[in-house]
């Protein structure tokens, strides 16, 4: 709330909160008929706030729609991000309108959502977070090797093309296969998801490598929960959530090359980021995704 809130009432602070908490219900159950969104980003967020139970998970969708606009979509609690709750919170949305598959989902690979999104838009591409898969690699390995391997596993992500990328997949993997099999498997396991980025603009990449979007603005939104002391409710801590999430919202920019959208939604084939020719007939013949 500000400064402004200094010296507000127990009683007006209540009445605040139940307003935020039959906001976020009338948001949750609007109509999304007219949404249509290309890329998608989720994940389950823990705050470090004294609750009900332990470590609740918020389960957060942000969109981002065929004007380039990112919106958020979701924001709903979840059990310790599983496969029921994310199926729960996509069929939700689906039921809603949201009848469209994304072209595209980024999110970290530990999640309960691939399995949940194969099922309910089974048309949807993957692509795991780099951010992530950087932090789980580096988490079964000694420190002192750390930077070496961070560095090598920049060489992938920032190649310039799959083909290179899959070079330095083999090179770190040759490298440090044999003294860390663990950190070397937890890297392979996802390859084909991690560079499935390759397949679309190039000026789109610093945006759907990572789940950054979702990550940058609950940085944020923790500053402010950090400060609640008191033990809260389930429903307090989404309903606070939510909206801290919704002031974050009127600061977002639309993405890089959002003119590239209309492209990726006609089902324009995109090579190392690079826009293939198409001989005139196919594109005569080509059918929007989205008519």
């Amino acid at each position: 709330m500000g400064e402004n809130a200094k010296g507000l009432s127990a009683g007006t602070i209540s009445r605040l909160k139940q307003h935020w908490q039959e906001e976020h219900k009338s948001w949750s159950q609007r109509n999304l008929g007219l949404k249509k969104y290309v890329y998608i980003w989720a994940d389950g967020v823990y705050f470090n706030i004294r609750s009900e139970e332990a470590k609740q998970c918020i389960l957060v969708v942000i969109g981002v729609n065929e004007q380039g606009k990112k919106e958020l979509i979701a924001i709903e609690e979840g059990y310790r991000e599983s496969t029921q709750s994310w199926t729960e919170l996509l069929e939700d949305i689906r039921h809603r309108g949201l009848t469209v598959a994304p072209k595209l989902a980024i999110g970290d690979g530990a999640l309960g959502f691939w399995k949940a999104i194969s099922k309910v838009y089974p048309q949807t591409r993957h692509q795991r977070c780099w951010v992530h898969k950087t932090a789980n690699v580096l988490n079964k390995l000694p420190k002192s090797v750390q930077p070496k391997v961070k560095e090598a596993l920049h060489d992938i992500w920032m190649a310039e093309t799959r083909e290179n990328a899959y070079k330095a997949f083999d090179s770190i993997v040759k490298r440090f296969g044999d003294k860390y099999p663990g950190a070397m498997n937890c890297l392979i396991k996802d390859k084909k998801q991690m560079l499935a980025f390759y397949d679309y603009p190039a000026v789109h990449w610093q945006h759907i490598r990572t789940s950054n979007p979702i990550e940058s603005t609950f940085a944020t939104v923790r500053l402010r929960t950090v400060k609640t002391r008191n033990a809260v409710s389930r429903t307090t801590i989404l309903s606070m959530v939510f909206k801290l999430t919704q002031s974050a919202e009127k600061r977002w920019q639309k993405i890089r090359g959002f003119n590239l959208l209309a492209d990726v939604i006609d089902g324009v084939e995109f090579i190392n980021g690079e826009k293939k020719e198409i001989e005139p007939e196919d594109s005569e013949n080509r059918i929007s995704a989205y008519s």
